[in-house]
């Protein structure tokens, strides 16, 4: 899917990478049947995807590999019930997001319980900014959406699914994951210059520099 986001400040989607979905159906039969060498593989395959997704929408590191970790017990657990309906990548993030799902939003309620987050102090509008204080500024503003959308927009522009397969993963129709990306959109323009000090309107003008980065 070549997917521009030139209006929203994200970078463009980019290749997935895996073995394959043959071998991936292989080796979730094999988990199936117990095998942990396929097992293991399987893990392997897929725990740079993971952490790179996960790590993106948090910077507790442990969170991210506590995901992980969960998600690859329900595929332990659960592999006898992929029928390869969907692509193996489709089922393994549609556990991971459900995990992701539910572990943000406890974060977020035991955040809210003990303090409240301090306002992020923006920079001089006249300050030099370069590609890597702009991606940051981005990690901020993701942080600010709700769970959903910033989940549906890592799904699409960092890990590359369709929104039909988003839709799979998230359990929902296609024209939700449209709706949640648009929504995100239109957020991401605003946050954007916000956070980085800039006029309103600039939104567009700094997605340029992070791409060109």
């Amino acid at each position: 899917m070549a997917t521009s986001l030139s209006d929203s400040g994200l970078p463009e989607a980019g290749p997935r990478n895996g073995a394959g979905p043959a071998r991936e159906n292989e080796l979730i039969a094999r988990v199936a049947r117990h095998d942990r060498r396929a097992f293991e593989e399987l893990y392997n395959l897929y725990h740079r995807r993971l952490a790179r997704f996960l790590t993106r929408l948090t910077r507790r590191y442990e969170l991210a590999e506590e995901i992980i970790n969960d998600t690859f017990w329900v595929v332990w657990r659960r592999a006898h019930e992929f029928r390869g309906d969907s692509q193996p990548s489709t089922w393994i993030m549609g556990i991971a997001y459900r995990k992701a799902r539910n572990a943000f939003r406890a974060a977020a309620r035991t955040r809210a319980r003990e303090c409240r987050e301090a306002p992020l102090a923006a920079s001089a509008a006249d300050e030099p900014v370069r590609a890597a204080e702009l991606r940051d500024w981005l990690g901020h503003a993701l942080a600010r959406l709700p769970v959903e959308q910033r989940l549906a927009v890592e799904l699409c522009y960092e890990l590359g699914f369709s929104c039909e397969e988003i839709a799979l993963i998230m359990a929902c129709p296609v024209n939700t994951v449209k709706t949640r990306l648009f929504h995100a959109r239109a957020k991401l323009q605003r946050l954007l210059p916000e956070l980085s000090g800039r006029p309103p309107g600039a939104g567009a003008n700094a997605v340029q520099e992070i791409d060109a980065s």
